[in-house]
This record gives structure tokens, C-alpha cells and sequence, in this order.
């Protein structure tokens, strides 16, 4: 199965926000990441985990997002993904076409389709 087949629409925000937006989106959208684009260039994600250890900061997402994003191609297997994944300890990889922003996979979207992995799904 490829990353093509299970992968998400992302949800991008184009501007710096704040922490308490970017909380405030996740939240009422009911998603675990925010991808920042700006000028169809992938400048970021923010997580969960970055807005709760930063919970209680004034700024802007730029300042706790990560800027060095690990992505997939959709055409690449899931077990590419999970190899990924577990070998830079990340939960989310934004799918990248020819330079373009398409999609989202997560380790949810993995687990759900675990029976399609020729590896142990399993983190060290």
C-alpha cells in the first residue's frame, strides 16, 4: 500500500500565528499538527506537544514550530514511512510531490494500517 492511500488533507496556515491561535485551530479542527507554508514552501510544523510545552510563551509558531520537517513522497510504501518515522522519532510526515504540498500521513493512519506493513510495528 502506498503513502497515497492513507495519507490526510494538512491543515495549513500561510502567516506566523500565535501560539494561542495555532492552539486555538488544533483544538476546534480537532487535529494534532499545523503545517506553516509560506510561498508554497514548507516552513514548518507545529504539534501538540510544541504548543503544551509552550503553552504559557507570548509568540509567535515560528519560534516552537520545527524547521527541519522530515517528509514522504506519495507514491512511497507505508513501511518507507514508518522506517522514516522511527528513524527521526517523528509521528507526522507531510507528503511532498515534486516540491508540492498533497497530504499528511501520521503513525495513526500507520497503526490503523498495520496489517499492510511488512515490518514490527514497534518504537525503540
Amino acid at each position: 500500500m502506498r503513502v497515497k492511500d492513507v495519507m490526510n488533507t494538512p491543515y495549513v496556515v500561510d502567516k506566523d500565528i500565535t501560539i494561542a491561535q495555532a492552539a486555538k485551530i488544533m483544538s476546534d479542527k480537532g487535529i494534532g499538527s499545523l503545517l506553516y507554508v509560506e510561498k508554497k514552501e514548507l516552513k514548518g510544523i507545529v504539534t501538540e506537544r510544541d504548543i503544551i510545552k509552550n503553552f504559557n510563551k507570548a509568540g509567535k509558531i515560528s519560534r516552537i514550530m520545527k524547521t527541519k520537517v522530515y517528509t514522504i513522497g506519495p507514491k512511497d510504501d507505508l513501511d518507507v514511512a514508518l522506517n522514516v518515522m522511527k528513524d527521526n522519532h517523528v509521528k507526522r510526515l507531510p507528503v511532498v510531490d515534486k516540491g508540492e504540498l498533497v497530504g499528511i500521513i501520521t503513525l495513526t493512519d500507520l497503526m490503523a494500517n498495520s496489517e499492510e506493513l511488512n515490518e514490527d510495528f514497534i518504537f525503540e
